[in-house]
């Protein structure tokens, strides 16, 4: 059999299979149960997103979650047993007792109808049995009264009365809190009977709350503090990473905690110092190689005034400054200023110094500042990045406005100007090294192509962002965001 012949045998059982499962899928019931299995499916997605959205998000909340929870299941599940295998049997016995003593003074009455006063018999219950028994004329009983939440009492009385006595009777277990009422309906009166309530209910249930409520307690600040404890130090690596995300230093982190967080804590600290080794061995090569390629240019610029002033030493001077000046560019772009340290700085008087520079060059400028003006970061560094900004704007737009607000969370700056802008599907190309358009707005034009590149450079590596879009003046706006 040749593979043709295979493939097309497998091709025909598939179209067997799919027509079989059309036909099977097309029966009305079938199609019905198919409807209400997905029904059913959709509806445990929706109750599972609701579940999740309504679960705590943070890690404390969570743990501690999955030690409360467990609890009070546990404590429920004591509680039910309790409630009715040890209440439930001990009421029964007592109730069964009460009734028996009642029942017990119907057959004196009974035998005895020669006392009218029933004095012996009052006497015989108050003394012997620990009840107060009168007799009340023949009625109707009182309506039923409210019944407690655990009546436990009320049904154990009740079943005891229908059994032992099987007479018309009304009971009352809340109207007085330390005595039981019980009426019998007998054939020429009504017995009322007085009963301790100890006497026919394990009344207890005060301590066992108490202690439930006590042990809980005691759990659940064990579980808190002990939670605390251990999820401090993943909070402190949370920290750090963030500061070193930020470009700052954490000098006083040390691995702390559990044994897994400690690992990742020196995980952490590992990957910290191999990414610094980096950096340094990257900086000292570049710092090498430029000393190197100033030494020729410095020949070079030697040579060429020993050659004296022609036309075409002058264009030679020039490639030679714009090869300096390239070579400028390219290696502050490749060290990224991550040598500096950061530090507060006001951020308020940071931008007028920027508004004084655009002003110096010709430039209509007007700066406002919102919120808290001291914010931490590099200043040499920061100060570029929106200094590459501003001149970026300045070069192609007469008029700039800067803009700066700092709320709890991040440090907002935006550069409008009135320039021509940058198409929108243009915006995140111009970040790219090296890359000089030609059909838009240029970010360095006659330069090396790397202003945006080099900004967003800084402001990632403050833990932030650059985005480009349009700005209410008509032109071009930069928005700098990075976390304080």
């Amino acid at each position: 059999m040749t593979a043709l012949d295979i493939g097309g045998n497998v091709r025909t059982a598939l179209t067997r299979l799919r027509r079989a499962w059309e036909w099977y899928d097309s029966i009305p019931p079938i199609r019905r149960i198919h409807r209400m299995l997905g029904r059913v499916a959709d509806g445990w997605r929706r109750a599972s997103r609701w579940v999740n959205s309504m679960m705590p998000k943070g890690l404390f909340a969570r743990a501690l979650l999955i030690i409360i929870l467990p609890m009070v299941i546990l404590q429920s599940v004591v509680a039910f047993v309790f409630m009715e295998r040890h209440w439930n049997v001990v009421t029964q016995r007592l109730s069964a007792s009460v009734v028996q003593d009642i029942a017990a003074l119907i057959e004196v009455q009974r035998g005895y109808p020669q006392d009218a006063e029933q004095a012996t018999l009052r006497r015989i219950a108050q003394n012997k049995l620990g009840l107060v028994v009168d007799f009340l004329p023949l009625g109707d009983m009182p309506p039923p009264g409210p019944k407690p939440f655990f009546s436990l009492l009320d049904q154990a009385l009740s079943e005891q009365l229908r059994t032992q006595i099987g007479r018309p009777f009304w009971i009352d277990t809340v109207g007085k809190s330390s005595l039981v009422e019980i009426r019998v309906q007998l054939d020429t009166n009504v017995m009322r009977v007085f009963a301790r309530r100890s006497a026919a209910y394990a009344s207890n249930s005060e301590i066992f709350l108490l202690w439930m409520l006590g042990t809980s307690s005691v759990l659940l600040i064990v579980a808190i503090i002990f939670l605390r404890n251990q999820i401090k130090p993943i909070l402190k690596l949370a920290d750090a990473a963030e500061s070193f995300g930020k470009g700052r230093d954490a000098p006083n982190f040390r691995p702390r905690g559990a044994r897994e967080v400690r690992r990742a804590a020196q995980a952490f600290i590992e990957m910290k110092t191999r990414i610094e080794r980096a950096l340094e061995q990257r900086t000292t090569m570049l710092a090498g190689v430029s000393h190197d390629l100033r030494t020729v240019l410095t020949r070079f610029k030697l040579e060429l005034a020993l050659l004296g002033d022609t036309p075409e030493v002058e264009m030679m001077k020039k490639d030679v400054d714009e090869m300096a000046h390239m070579l400028e560019a390219y290696l502050a772009f490749a060290r990224g200023d991550l040598g500096e340290q950061s530090e507060p700085t006001d951020m308020a008087a940071f931008l007028d110094e920027l508004k004084d520079d655009a002003e110096r060059h010709g430039h209509q400028t007007s700066v406002e500042f919102h919120g808290q003006p001291v914010v931490t970061v590099r200043p040499a560094a920061f100060k570029r990045c929106l200094g590459n900004l501003v001149s970026n704007a300045a070069r192609y737009a007469p008029s700039i406005a800067i803009t700066g607000h700092r709320d709890h969370r991040y440090l907002t700056v935006t550069i409008d100007d009135d320039g021509p802008g940058i198409p929108a599907d243009l915006r995140e190309e111009v970040f790219k090294p090296f890359l000089r358009l030609d059909d838009a707005r240029n970010q360095d034009e006659g330069g090396t192509g790397l202003g945006l590149a080099i900004a967003r450079d800084i402001a990632r590596s403050h833990g932030g962002d650059i985005m480009l879009g349009d700005s209410p003046l008509g032109g071009l706006r930069a928005t700098v965001k990075v976390p304080v």
